[in-house]
């Protein structure tokens, strides 16, 4: 088989990183010789989770047009390099397809690789298309979407096949409940302000219940230090925290409950390892976008939501009680997890990418 070369691009967020890296995996499969080139964000966590993943990886320094306000004057002033270096890319690796991820890095590299006339494929992970890929819909071949819903946005070019998470967490078996209620607390890559200043503050609530409960909590690098000395304070012990859990899928293993963001990717591995969950999407986000992704599992019981405005350390405290009385629950949000799974997302969306680079179709 002749060499293919491939660009995927996309970035701002680790999540929008996950599902490229297991579709290259999969790629890898069936043509071990094929050659991936990543472009993403500049950020320093992207390049350490593309260095732990040991991926070849090329910067985009980029920022984000929407929701900006005054920041978005440098945003376009820095948006004319961002061209200029992904047409520099595209010209010396001529790949003979480009995936964008989503998220503003993917926008330039996609937008010209269309123009050029190279294939050109989209992976939408939210319910409602990111800015970025509604505004490459014209442009794209194809899209892949997450949810069936998402396939009206797309004008025919939608194709359902699931959002893909990383193997290892279709390989997590039911956790064996025991005494202690096993919470796994994390705000994305990057961390979240919101969730380790709020949760901590409902602590000294807890205070009775803090010998039935287990607690790993990612925190992100700013917030790190005292979030720990927060459960030492309020004498919490059997607690893990840490900046950033590179080994995830093993976290997800030893906890009942997942305490998160309402994320694409983190919902695409909530629904593949069948992990009962706690949602509080992110109020901030564009479009309301992570609200509709927490619905979306809300819909079949699969997960509870907590809005922001509508978060106290009562009303959360309450919710953790219940559990640790009432374990079944766990269970029965489960099972109903899996009405939203789709079976090899991974090997079908890797068909997909051989197709559109043999035939262009």
């Amino acid at each position: 088989m002749k060499q293919k070369r491939l660009i995927i691009s996309g970035g701002g967020t680790a999540g929008h990183l996950y599902p490229g890296l297991v579709v290259s995996e999969k790629l890898k499969e069936k043509n071990p010789d094929i050659q991936i080139t990543f472009v993403g964000g500049s950020r320093r966590l992207e390049k350490n989770i593309m260095d732990h993943h040991g991926v070849h990886f090329i910067p985009l320094k980029i920022e984000g047009l929407k929701g900006k306000r005054i920041k978005i004057f440098k945003s376009l002033l820095i948006l004319p390099f961002a061209f200029m270096k992904s047409l520099f890319l595209l010209t010396r690796i001529k790949p003979h397809l480009v995936i964008g991820l989503g998220g503003y890095s993917s926008g330039p590299i996609v937008l010209l690789a269309s123009l050029m006339r190279t294939p050109t494929l989209i992976l939408e992970q939210n319910v409602f298309p990111g800015f970025t890929n509604r505004t490459l819909i014209p442009r794209i071949q194809k899209a892949v979407v997450a949810f069936e819903g998402s396939l009206s946005h797309f004008k025919g070019k939608g194709v359902f096949l699931g959002n893909p998470a990383r193997p290892e967490f279709y390989a997590l078996h039911p956790k064996k409940r025991n005494s202690k209620l096993s919470l796994l607390i994390f705000g994305g890559s990057q961390g979240s302000h919101f969730l380790n200043t709020n949760i901590t503050s409902t602590l000294p609530l807890l205070e009775d219940k803090k010998n039935d409960l287990k607690i790993y909590h990612q925190t992100g690098s700013s917030d790190f230090e005292w979030v720990r000395q927060a459960y030492s304070k309020n004498g919490f012990h059997d607690v893990e925290v840490a900046p950033y859990f590179y080994d995830m899928p093993n976290y997800f293993q030893k906890s009942d409950l997942v305490i998160s963001r309402a994320g694409a990717t983190t919902l695409a591995e909530l629904i593949a390892s069948h992990k009962a969950a706690l949602l509080i999407p992110f109020a901030k986000a564009t479009d309301n976008h992570q609200v509709q992704n927490a619905l979306e599992l809300k819909k079949v019981g699969g997960a509870e939501i907590i809005l922001e405005s509508e978060f106290t350390p009562e009303y959360f405290a309450k919710i953790i009680i219940d559990l640790i009385d009432n374990k079944d629950n766990l269970d029965r949000m489960e099972k109903n997890l899996a009405s939203l799974k789709k079976e090899n997302s991974a090997e079908n969306i890797s068909k997909l990418c051989w197709a559109l680079m043999e035939n262009g179709i």
